[in-house]
């Protein structure tokens, strides 16, 4: 075999090795940048926040004939029960009892919390939506209320050291998925981790610092600031109580609102210590909007450039533009023709008119 046989040999042969090594990587590679953007179940889509006025937590137990019975006494009382707890919270005292035909008029919606349903009894945790229209029109209130800029919500677990966002389905962001925003300050913008948003929106950008890279992101989801609610899980032992550590952040340079400590008996109460934490985040978000320190940053708004008139009226007077002209109706500023001719014949008239003779002396 000569020379130049052999170099060809070792290179094909070190070629393939290349491809052999260098393609199942490559597949691999496309394979999990494929289940990053693709994931099954990645981030939950928010419920509709309708403007209605909704009591939760409402807890019955009531017998009945057979089970829908019950089940329908049950739902009666917890619209009277969330009835008095609206009207209490709205003017601070008790309520005037309303018939059942009225409140099935003004009620909305009963959700469905927890319930227990036996042949003749009935045991649930319910959730009363008031129409807001017709239910203001009984408790004397307006729907017109102050609210903030809109603000694009990224909610971070930590867990076991891990922080989290859109990566998996976590219980913060399933309770501030399906929380009812309508009643809050807060006009807030929840993505659903969709998609690329779970790329997009992680825990390390957070600690981004860069002015343009946020405009980018926030011009995506029609906001004007962002704001970072975070979640910190302690297991005390496998098995036992959770504490968590809440806290509120916002805007691009990541500024402290505030803080708050929950407990939960074991791993089962997490669902239920994170909707409550979502309320009282909730709330120190809107102290913070209503004392001022919860405000848009304005240089993460692109906003047009304004002309003063102070800078129209120099900007007249180097073309030469007199103010009196400008003012006129018809000349818009722009100089006549008699004013552009006028200087000019005086000047054209001298250049025509012929020198005087002047007389020569005789030889």
């Amino acid at each position: 075999m000569s020379p130049k046989d052999a170099a060809m040999t070792i290179f094909r042969t070190k070629w393939l090795r290349v491809a052999a090594i260098g393609l199942p990587l490559a597949l691999v590679g496309g394979g999990i940048v494929v289940a990053q953007i693709e994931g099954p179940k990645r981030g939950i889509a928010p419920i509709a926040s309708a403007g209605d006025f909704e009591v939760t937590g409402v807890s019955v137990n009531v017998l009945g004939n057979n089970a829908f019975d019950a089940r329908e006494k049950g739902w009666e009382e917890a619209q009277r029960i969330a009835w008095a707890a609206l009207w209490r919270k709205t003017h601070g005292n008790a309520a005037a009892g309303l018939s059942d035909s009225t409140l099935d008029g003004i009620v909305a919606a009963i959700v469905v919390e927890q319930e227990q349903i036996g042949p003749r009894r009935y045991v649930a945790k319910l959730g009363v939506l008031f129409d807001r229209a017709r239910a203001g029109q009984l408790l004397g209130v307006s729907g017109v209320k102050r609210r903030s800029a809109p603000l694009l919500l990224l909610p971070i677990t930590y867990s076991a050291g891990a922080p989290t966002v859109f990566e998996q389905r976590t219980s913060w962001q399933r309770s501030w998925a399906k929380y009812r925003t309508a009643d809050s300050n807060i006009d807030y913008v929840r993505p659903s981790g969709a998609g690329g948003e779970s790329l997009l929106l992680n825990a390390g950008q957070s600690e981004r610092r860069s002015r343009i890279w946020w405009r980018t992101i926030l011009d995506q989801f029609g906001a004007a600031d962002v704001i970072i609610p975070i979640a910190r899980l302690e297991r005390q032992w496998p098995g036992g109580p959770v504490i968590g550590r809440f806290s509120a952040r916002y805007g691009s340079d990541n500024r402290f609102l505030g803080s708050f400590t929950l407990r939960a008996a074991d791993s089962a109460g997490i669902a239920a210590m994170m909707d409550q934490a979502v309320v009282r985040m909730d709330q120190l978000l809107q102290s913070a909007f209503v004392s001022g320190r919860l405000r848009a940053d304005a240089s993460l708004v692109l906003e047009p450039e304004v002309i003063e008139d102070e800078e129209l009226a120099i900007e007249a007077e180097d073309n030469g533009v007199i103010d009196g002209d400008a003012s006129e109706p018809g000349n818009a500023g722009t100089p006549s023709l008699d004013d552009v001719v006028k200087p000019i014949l005086p000047e054209a008239q001298n250049q025509m008119t012929p020198a005087p003779a002047v007389p020569q002396p005789r030889p």
